[in-house]
């Protein structure tokens, strides 16, 4: 089997995933697929409202409104336009198009082209070059080449309209300085409380240089601190192929100003949009490979992300994942990325003090011994006594494959999983194929659990082989906590589960014609 390295190039994921997926996959197959069960989610959203409540104490009311000056209201994102295009290669959200012409924007107001090493810049190793990055990059409107090398730095900001260009990953390397505290940003945008626009890396190797903490010290400093490249309050950005390597939290990070926990219901101000992430390879993350809070519109494209560290949470509680859509995030697209041996290869989410992730699109994933291959939840809404989201809603996922999920040291009370869906309303999943180990011990659990009040769930062409020492291939469950209403169209298994499909009682069970 492939050895899912540092030496797997992510672009090869698309065929890959083709290969394991039964037919023949295309692009105009896929975008035929989004856009059908686009609608049915857009049909079905019943999104509560988001008001505070109003009889309040005086307590209650000042809380209440200094969460109206750090935070907005979480909103649906609705959108009529079709929400995908594709081409001979692949499929795109539709605001893509948007952002494509931004980027001939940037590069019309770009006054200067510069070589960092003319203004100081030693790539030995050894040197400081802060202060020449400072220099050649200065107030941005500039093109700023780094040529092969390992450059020490004690973090670059970069303004608007600035394109840092290396020389591919692993030959110009941009590394944290033994001296920089564990809450810097090796890679930011110049102003978060502001913003900035127009900002384009590309072509580095990110080295957040994590062996200059102690071996048992915590690597992250809190809120969207301590990552390899964060974009903070920025409109129009791309980041392409640039690699993360042991960050204290993030590899990348795509967020607000600061992460907003002012309750399920709001989002944090200063949002990032329109962000094209392509062709990034990370490991040994403190927290997760890829990440987005609090900001809509991001395209993370043709990345691997595998090994994390986990060194941000303790021991054996590590929910490090390859690519993370949370808190506040909405319309994110995912297309054919992959993950391996992370806590979660895929996971959309949001803390019980924030409001989910929305309207979140997943077109191609390859999860290798992922803990759980998809994780769709909204932490503490899940139990009857529980309050219901209000903003978990949204999800489409077609062509996905999880080969192998095992139990893992970095959360070692979970068992494994090719999909849980969690609490989240309006979820679509097409085509996806789950690949077991018949000798592993799988101790009886599902291959896929719908739980935990899930609800308006359609499960369609779900193809499941080798998991026999499961207990169901697909569990619905009931109970309690049961899942609402949910629809199943074809689900084939082969040489696997003793039940193909267990239903609680008190699942809403509805099944559709192919």
């Amino acid at each position: 089997m492939h050895g899912w390295e540092g030496r797997h190039d992510p672009c090869q994921n698309e065929q890959l995933i083709s290969k394991y997926l039964p037919g023949n996959i295309h692009p105009a197959q896929t975008a035929s697929t989004i856009k059908r069960q686009y609608w049915q989610i857009q049909s079905r959203s019943q999104l509560s409202s988001c008001e505070p409540q109003s009889n309040q104490s005086l307590g209650q009311w000042l809380i209440a409104g200094l969460k109206r000056i750090v935070s907005q209201k979480a909103i649906p994102g609705r959108t009529n336009q079709e929400p995908v295009f594709e081409n001979k290669h692949s499929v795109y959200p539709n605001w893509k198009i948007t952002l494509d012409a931004q980027h001939d924007v940037l590069l019309r107001r770009i006054e200067r082209e510069v070589d960092v090493t003319a203004y100081g810049a030693v790539g030995d190793g050894m040197t400081d070059c802060t202060k020449a990055f400072q220099r050649a990059i200065g107030n941005g409107s500039v093109k700023v080449n780094v040529p092969a090398g390992c450059y020490v730095v004690k973090g670059i900001k970069l303004p608007s309209y600035t394109f840092l260009q290396g020389a591919g990953k692993g030959k110009t390397i941009l590394k944290l300085a033994d001296s920089a505290p564990k809450c810097t940003r090796l890679l930011t945008n110049a102003n978060h409380f502001l913003g900035n626009s127009h900002l384009y890396v590309e072509g580095l190797t990110l080295d957040w240089n994590v062996e200059r903490l102690k071996g048992d010290e915590k690597t992250s400093f809190g809120n969207n601190f301590s990552s390899c490249l964060t974009y903070a309050h920025v409109l129009y950005g791309w980041v392409r192929q640039v690699e993360a390597i042991n960050p204290g939290l993030h590899g990348f990070d795509i967020s607000s100003v600061y992460y907003n926990y002012a309750g399920d219901g709001f989002r944090g101000r200063g949002e990032s949009s329109y962000i094209w992430l392509d062709q990034l390879t990370g490991r040994g993350f403190g927290d997760d490979g890829i990440t987005t809070h609090h900001s809509r519109k991001i395209l993370i494209s043709n990345s691997h992300m595998y090994d994390p560290g986990g060194r941000s949470h303790r021991p054996g509680y590590s929910n490090s994942n390859g690519f993370e859509v949370d808190d506040g995030s909405q319309h994110v697209w995912l297309v054919n990325n992959s993950s391996a041996r992370c806590f979660g290869g895929v996971e959309v989410k949001a803390h019980a003090n924030s409001s989910a992730a929305m309207h979140i699109i997943i077109a191609g994933h390859l999860s290798i011994h992922d803990n759980r291959s998809y994780n769709f939840r909204h932490i503490g809404h899940h139990h009857r006594e529980e309050p219901h989201s209000k903003t978990a809603e949204g999800i489409l996922a077609v062509n996905l494959v999880s080969v192998r999920p095992v139990y893992s040291k970095l959360y070692r009370n979970s068992s494994p999983r090719a999909l849980v869906v969690s609490g989240y309303r309006n979820v679509g999943i097409d085509n996806l194929m789950a690949i077991g180990d018949p000798d592993y011990a799988y101790q009886s659990n599902p291959v896929i659990a719908v739980q935990y009040r899930a609800d308006n769930v359609w499960l369609n062409n779900i193809y499941v082989k080798d998991f026999v020492k499961a207990g169901a291939d697909v569990q619905l469950f009931g109970g309690s906590n049961h899942a609402g209403k949910v629809v199943l169209g074809r689900v084939e298994s082969e040489n696997s589960a003793r039940k193909r499909v267990k239903v609680g009682k008190e699942v809403q069970l509805m099944s559709f014609k192919q």
